[in-house]
């Protein structure tokens, strides 16, 4: 993610987390303006990173409380990922029924400060036919009065991270020359042995390279890094199903008990000999940088992580806004 030139584009990020969708639009050249994350440690986790950046954490950080009327005029871009939990597979899917439901936040902070352009990701599943009416009545009806609405699902894998995830984004820009100028990120990627991808494609590197792990005959991209935030209660566990175990296990990699460091999970060997993941491991093969530090517990700094849009994406996603602005 080479840094862009600075195109003074000023930027609002909701439902920020540990700063995937952020670092990636820092990194495409945009303005940092404010960011709004409830969690306490998250909100950390974005001040240490970026000292200089304005960020809201905790009660301050609950973008239900918010009065977005002063910043009308003055956002280019705002960006998010309100929660998943309504509606990813691994959870009950009520959707709108679920408390954690903050789509009309998000949609209400758009309608009143009127950006140039906004995006949004989400898990893969709202794209669903289950949530077809909720997408059209929540997110499309409401802001398809004012902006021009591309959905699109994107896979991590494909632009440089070593790791399945699918997640589904919508792109939205307030007048039509901007939505006709706008292109989908472009692929750089594809799987190993792909005969279908074009020859112009990097094979994106598997996870034991990524980690500088030896060779042992087999690698391939991980299975999705599920977030410490879900599944028991504070579990060390990024992993998310028993296929994803098989994967794992035929990787040589241990998924379970992530160690905070790389120190600790070196000195407590897992049982079967397998690699124990850190923290740092985690985050690297999500496409963090080594030097974003996540703050908070073990299971929260995992939390972060696995919430996290993957930043090598988040970049490609910004790119593509900066592009279609510039134009």
């Amino acid at each position: 993610m080479p840094q862009l030139s600075k195109n003074d584009v000023p930027t609002l990020s909701l439902f920020s987390g540990g700063g995937g969708l952020d670092l990636g639009f820092e990194r495409a050249g945009f303005k940092h303006e404010g960011s709004w994350e409830w969690m306490a440690e998250a909100a950390k986790t974005l001040e240490t990173a970026r000292p200089d950046w304005t960020v809201f954490g905790g009660d301050a950080g609950d973008v239900q409380n918010v009065d977005w009327r002063p910043y009308r005029g003055n956002v280019g871009v705002i960006h998010g990922g309100p929660p998943c939990q309504p509606f990813s597979n691994a959870g009950k899917r009520r959707g709108a029924l679920d408390p954690r439901d903050m789509w009309p936040e998000f949609v209400r902070s758009v309608l009143t400060v009127r950006p140039e352009a906004f995006v949004a990701e989400n898990v893969a599943a709202l794209a669903s036919s289950k949530f077809s009416d909720y997408v059209d009545s929540t997110i499309l009806s409401p802001l398809g009065k004012f902006y021009h609405i591309k959905m699109v699902t994107l896979q991590a894998f494909e632009f440089g991270v070593p790791q399945v995830r699918k997640r589904v984004f919508f792109f939205g820009f307030r007048n039509k020359a901007l939505f006709k100028r706008w292109s989908r990120p472009e692929v750089k990627f594809a799987l190993p042995g792909d005969d279908s991808a074009s020859d112009s494609l990097l094979t994106v590197m598997g996870a034991r390279e990524a980690l500088g792990l030896p060779d042992t005959g087999y690698d391939a991209v991980l299975p999705t890094i599920r977030s410490g935030l879900s599944g028991p209660r504070h579990t060390t566990s990024i992993l998310s199903s028993v296929s994803a175990q098989k994967r794992f296990e035929a990787l040589e990699i241990w998924p379970n008990g992530v160690a905070a460091t790389r120190e600790a999970a070196s000195a407590f060997v897992a049982k079967n000999g397998h690699f124990r993941l850190s923290v740092p491991d985690v985050a690297l093969l999500q496409g963090f940088p080594a030097d974003w530090r996540f703050s908070g517990a073990v299971y929260m700094q995992l939390g972060q992580i696995g919430n996290s849009v993957a930043p090598p994406v988040a970049y490609a996603v910004a790119k593509s806004v900066s592009q279609a602005l510039a134009k």
